[in-house]
């Protein structure tokens, strides 16, 4: 009897071990959906500046599209803050957890050039034909 009850409990920590192995790749499964989320703001926002460049006024395109390409930088750097905040009180048994530096660089470095292209998207002055 004592040999059914350990294979009983040996049963249910393996399947806690692939419960939590499972929430590991959800939360990397929702990274990647938030990031896509993020790049979609962005793409709103040029797509948005790019069609409705002769607004009247001519700054409100802009400022529209200022704020999908901010919002964009906002939800790439909040979706690896939560992803790696969940995945440092996870630990992994027979999968491979991803890399927290690469959801970090990654994330940041979308944040940055969402940055920078809203700097050049105000900076930029349309060419005028001669």
């Amino acid at each position: 009897m004592a040999t059914s009850s350990n294979d009983s409990n040996g049963l249910a920590e393996k399947r806690t071990d692939w419960a939590e192995d499972r929430t590991v790749q959800a939360t990397e499964r929702t990274y990647a959906g938030w990031l896509r989320t993020a790049f979609a703001a962005i793409g709103i926002g040029l797509g948005f500046r790019a069609l409705f460049g002769e607004f009247d006024p001519p700054w409100l395109a802009k400022a529209i599209a200022t704020v999908f390409i901010l919002i964009g930088g906002i939800v790439a750097w909040s979706a690896q803050r939560n992803a790696c905040r969940t995945l440092s009180r996870l630990n992994t048994h027979d999968v491979d957890a991803p890399a927290t530096l690469h959801m970090r660089w990654l994330s940041y470095t979308v944040t940055a050039f969402a940055v920078i292209l809203v700097g050049a998207l105000w900076l930029l002055r349309k060419s005028v034909a001669l």
